[in-house]
C-alpha cells in the first residue's frame, strides 16, 4: 500500500483545478452572477406549441390560410352569455355588434367574424343562451401574447345583458405559460428544502450537503442563460424550462454526490485532500464525465426531430448536463480541496445516535453487500422475476392511442379551458374538428362544385363546406363525421389528400396535423434510435472494455422504463387517478410525450448504470474477481444510487405537481422511472445477469481488446496483469484472496492480484 504521507500523484486535470482554487470559486461566482442577468426574463421569450412538424403539408396549408383566408384560422374566440335570454335578443345583439365592432378595429386582429353577422348554425349554441365571436391575431407568438394582454382585460366580464369568456389558441398557449411559470417556481420551492434535507440524511455533515446544492443551483441558472441565447435564434419551447429544473438539480446531485462521497471515503483512509482529491477525480470524476457524455447523447437525438418542443429539450438538456458535470469537476474539487476534512463538519445525524459512533467507511454498505449476495446466490430467480415484473407494468402501453396537445392540458378552471369545453359540449357539430382543405390553382366554379361533390361522397365525410374563393386559391371546410382526432378523421385526411382534383390541394386541420406529426416521429424515431444504441454501446465499451456489457446496459435500460410507459397509458390515457391527481383525460397521450420521456429516462438511466459499472469495473481489475466486483461494486454505490434516485423523484414529484397535464406526465412518470431503475434494475435485475454471465461478462476479441488498452478508460491506476493473465479475456484473470465467490468458480491457484502500489480502494 502506499504510504500516506508520500507524495500525490497529479494529472494534468486535477493540477487544473487545484492550482488556485479561491480563484476559480471566485470566477465562478462571477459568472454565475452573470448568467443570472443573461437569463432573466427568459420565460417570457419561450413558447407553447412546438408539437407540429414545421415542414408538414399541414404546416404549410395552415400559414397558406392565415395568410390569405385569416377568418379560416381563428385563433381567439370570444363566448358570449346572454344569460336568460336568447341570443337572438335585440339588446343582446346590439351589445354583441358593438363587441365585433370594437374587436375588428383593434389593431394587430384580423378576421373578425360573430354569430350575429353570419347566423352560422355552427357559431350558436344549442340552448340558444351563447355564441361566439371569432377572430385571428397576427404576428409571431410573441406579437399574438402581446396583443392579448392589450385587449382580454377589456372584454372579459359583463357587458350590458352579457357576460364575455375569452378563449381560443392564443388564450390557451397564454394560460398555459402562465401557469407554467407559476407551477415552476412553486415546484423549486418543493424540491430545494426538501432536497437539502435528503442530503443532510444521506452525508450526515451540512456543509456536504450544500455543495450539491449549490452545483445544482449554478447549472439550472448557467441554463437559463443558454435559452435565453437561443431564444434570439430559434424557437425553445418553455416546458424546456421544467427539465432544466429538474436535471439541474437532480443530475448535479448524482455528480455531486458521487465526487463529495469518493472524496469522503479517501480521507477517511488517511489521505491529505489533495491526494483525496487526485484519486477522486481520477476515479470519481472520469466516471462523471462518461456519465455526463452518455445523458447527453440520449438528449441529443430529440435533434434528430423537426418540432420544436423537442428539440427545446435537448437545448436544455444538453446544456444542463454540461454545466453540471463542469461544476461538478471544476468548482466542486476547489471548494473540497479549500474544505478539506471541514467536509465532514456539522454532522447533523450524531443528534440522532444517541451516543453510537457513526460507522466507518469500511463498515458502510454492507446491507447492500448481503443483497447482492443474496442476487447472486439465486440470480435464475431474480432475473425472470424481476423481468416478468417489469414486462407485466409496461403492458398498457400496447394500447396506446397517440393525440394532439389541447386546452385540456390546462386545469378545468382555465378560462381559456372553460371556454373550449362549453364549445364541446354545447354547440352543434365538431368544434374544432373540421379539416380545411386548401385549392391553390386557377379553376372554375364548376370545378370547384365537382371537387366538392367528391369530397362529400367519402365514407367519413358529414358535411363540406365552401369554397370561399380568393383570386387563384379557395378553401373548404369539411366536417368528419366522428372525434376531431380519432381514426376515422385520420383516414379522411389520407383520402382527402388522394381525391383527385384540376388543382393542388393541401390539407390542414387538428387530424391532418396529427398525421404528419406521426408521420415526423416514426420516420426518424430509427436514426434516434440508432444514435442513442450506437454512442452508448461505444461509450459503455470504452468504460468496461466488454462487449456484453454494454449490450446489457441497454437491453436493461430500456427494460426498466417499461414501468413508465405502462403507467403513462393506464394514469393518463385510460384516466385512472385522474381525479385525485387533478387533470382532465383526453384518452390519447400527446404524440411527442413518448419520444422526450424515453430520451430523458433512458439518460437518467445510463447515469446510474454507469455509476455501478464504474465501481465493479474498478475492482475487477484491482482483484480479477467478477463476483467479488460486482458484490463490491453493489456495496459501493447501491446506497448512494438510491439516494440519488430519491433525490430526484422528489425533484421530478415536484415538477408533476404541475397543473398542465404534460408536465405533470413527464414529473410523475420519469420519478417512476428513476426509482423503479434503481431500486429494481440496478439492486436485483444488474447483479443477477453478471452472475448468469459470470466471467465472460468481461470478454472482448483481441482487436477490441487493443483499442481498449489504448483509449479505454481505467478507473485507477492499477498494474494490469501481464497479457498472459488474460485480463478482458474469456480465461479468468487472477483472483484476489478475500473472494467471496462460489468454489465452483475459483481460479485454480486461487492467488491474489497485486495492485501495483497505489491504495486498494474500499
Amino acid at each position: 500500500m502506499t504510504e500516506v504521507n508520500s507524495p500525490p500523484r497529479l494529472g494534468g486535470w486535477t493540477r487544473f483545478v487545484t492550482a488556485r482554487p479561491r480563484l476559480s470559486l471566485l470566477v465562478a461566482l462571477v459568472l454565475t452572477a452573470l448568467a443570472v442577468v443573461a437569463g432573466s426574463g427568459v420565460a417570457d421569450r419561450l413558447g407553447s406549441g412546438g408539437w407540429e412538424d414545421p415542414n408538414a403539408r399541414s404546416t404549410y396549408a395552415t400559414k397558406a390560410l392565415e395568410r390569405e383566408f385569416p377568418a379560416s384560422q381563428p385563433n381567439l374566440l370570444l363566448l358570449v352569455d346572454s344569460g336568460t335570454a336568447s341570443v337572438d335578443d335585440p339588446a343582446v345583439t346590439a351589445e354583441a355588434d358593438r363587441l365585433t365592432a370594437r374587436l375588428a378595429s383593434e389593431p394587430g386582429i384580423t378576421g373578425v367574424g360573430s354569430y350575429w353577422q353570419t347566423r352560422s348554425p355552427s357559431l350558436r349554441a344549442k340552448d340558444g343562451h351563447e355564441a361566439l365571436i371569432a377572430a385571428h391575431l397576427t404576428g409571431d407568438e410573441k406579437a399574438t401574447n402581446d396583443t392579448l394582454d392589450r385587449i382580454a382585460p377589456t372584454l372579459r366580464g359583463t357587458h350590458g345583458p352579457v357576460h364575455v369568456k375569452v378563449g381560443g389558441i392564443v388564450a390557451v398557449r397564454h394560460e398555459m405559460q402562465t401557469i407554467i411559470k407559476e407551477d415552476l417556481a412553486r415546484a423549486e420551492m418543493i424540491a430545494l428544502p426538501v432536497t437539502l434535507l435528503l442530503l443532510v440524511m444521506v452525508f450526515g455533515s451540512a456543509i456536504a450537503a450544500l455543495l450539491p446544492l449549490g452545483i445544482g443551483i449554478v447549472a439550472i441558472l448557467g441554463t437559463n442563460a443558454v435559452l435565453r441565447g437561443l431564444t434570439e435564434f430559434t424557437d425553445v419551447s418553455v416546458f424546456a424550462m421544467n427539465l432544466t429544473t429538474a436535471l439541474g438539480l437532480g443530475l448535479a446531485i448524482d455528480y455531486a454526490l458521487f465526487i463529495v462521497r469518493r472524496f469522503r471515503e479517501e480521507l477517511a483512509t488517511g489521505a491529505d485532500p489533495l491526494t483525496a482529491i487526485a484519486t477522486t477525480l481520477r476515479t470519481a470524476g472520469r466516471t462523471v464525465l462518461f456519465s455526463a457524455l452518455t445523458v447527453a447523447v440520449s438528449l441529443a437525438a430529440m435533434l434528430v426531430f423537426p418540432m420544436y418542443f423537442l428539440r427545446s429539450f435537448a437545448y436544455a438538456g444538453i446544456a444542463v448536463v454540461l454545466l453540471a458535470a463542469a461544476a461538478a469537476l471544476i468548482l466542486l474539487p476547489a471548494a473540497l480541496l479549500l474544505l478539506g476534512h471541514r467536509v465532514n463538519s456539522l454532522d447533523l445525524r450524531r443528534l440522532f445516535r444517541r451516543g453510537r459512533p457513526a460507522k466507518v467507511s469500511g463498515e458502510e454498505g454492507t446491507g447492500w453487500a448481503r443483497t447482492a449476495s443474496l442476487v447472486m446466490r439465486r440470480a435464475p430467480f431474480f432475473a425472470l422475476a424481476t423481468t416478468a415484473v417489469l414486462v407485466l407494468l409496461g403492458l398498457p402501453f400496447l394500447g396506446v392511442k397517440f393525440g394532439t396537445a389541447d386546452d385540456r392540458q390546462l386545469p378545468s378552471g382555465a378560462e381559456s379551458h372553460v371556454v373550449q369545453q362549453h364549445i364541446r359540449d354545447g354547440f352543434p357539430g365538431n368544434p374544432g374538428g373540421g379539416l380545411e382543405v386548401l385549392a391553390e390553382g386557377r379553376a372554375t366554379q364548376a370545378q370547384y362544385s365537382a371537387y366538392k361533390s367528391r369530397i362529400a361522397q367519402l365514407p367519413e365525410v358529414a358535411r363540406v363546406d365552401g369554397p370561399l374563393v380568393k383570386d387563384d386559391s379557395a378553401y373548404f371546410t369539411v366536417l368528419p363525421k366522428g372525434e376531431a382526432v380519432d381514426s376515422a378523421a385520420q383516414r379522411l385526411v389520407g383520402d382527402l389528400r388522394a381525391t383527385d382534383a384540376p388543382f393542388t390541394t393541401q390539407v390542414t386541420g387538428t387530424a391532418a396535423v396529427l398525421v404528419d406529426s406521426k408521420h415526423a416521429i416514426a420516420t426518424r424515431l430509427p436514426w434516434a434510435a440508432a444514435l442513442i444504441t450506437v454512442v452508448t454501446l461505444l461509450l459503455v465499451f470504452l468504460l468496461t472494455g466488454s462487449v456484453l456489457i454494454p449490450i446489457q446496459a441497454v437491453l436493461l435500460n430500456a427494460l426498466s422504463l417499461t414501468a413508465m410507459f405502462g403507467a403513462v397509458v393506464w394514469v393518463f390515457q385510460d384516466g385512472h387517478l385522474s381525479g385525485l391527481l387533478g387533470f382532465t383525460s383526453t384518452g390519447s397521450i400527446e404524440t411527442t410525450l413518448p419520444v422526450l420521456m424515453f430520451c430523458v429516462a433512458f439518460g437518467l438511466s445510463m447515469d446510474y448504470g454507469v455509476f455501478l459499472l464504474s465501481r465493479i469495473k474498478e475492482e475487477y481489475d484491482r482483484t480479477g474477481d467478477h463476483n467479488e466486483a460486482v458484490r463490491h461494486g453493489l456495496q459501493r454505490t447501491g446506497g448512494l444510487i438510491t439516494a440519488a434516485a430519491v433525490i430526484l423523484a422528489v425533484v421530478m414529484v415536484a415538477i408533476g405537481t404541475s397543473r398542465v397535464t404534460n408536465t405533470k406526465m413527464l414529473g410523475l412518470g420519469i420519478a417512476l422511472a428513476v426509482l423503479m431503475d434503481a431500486m429494481i434494475v440496478r439492486s436485483l435485475l444488474v447483479p443477477a445477469v453478471m452472475k448468469l454471465t459470470g466471467r465472460a461478462t468481461w470478454w472482448a476479441p483481441g482487436p477490441l481488446r487493443r483499442f481498449h488498452d489504448r483509449f479505454g478508460l481505467r478507473e485507477a491506476e492499477t498494474e494490469r496483469p501481464e497479457r498472459g493473465a488474460g485480463l478482458h479475456r474469456y480465461a479468468a484473470p487472477p483472483r484476489s484472496a478475500t473472494s467471496h465467490d462460489d468454489p465452483a468458480d475459483k481460479n485454480g491457484d486461487g492467488s491474489p492480484s497485486e495492485s501495483g502500489g497505489v491504495r486498494a480502494i474500499r
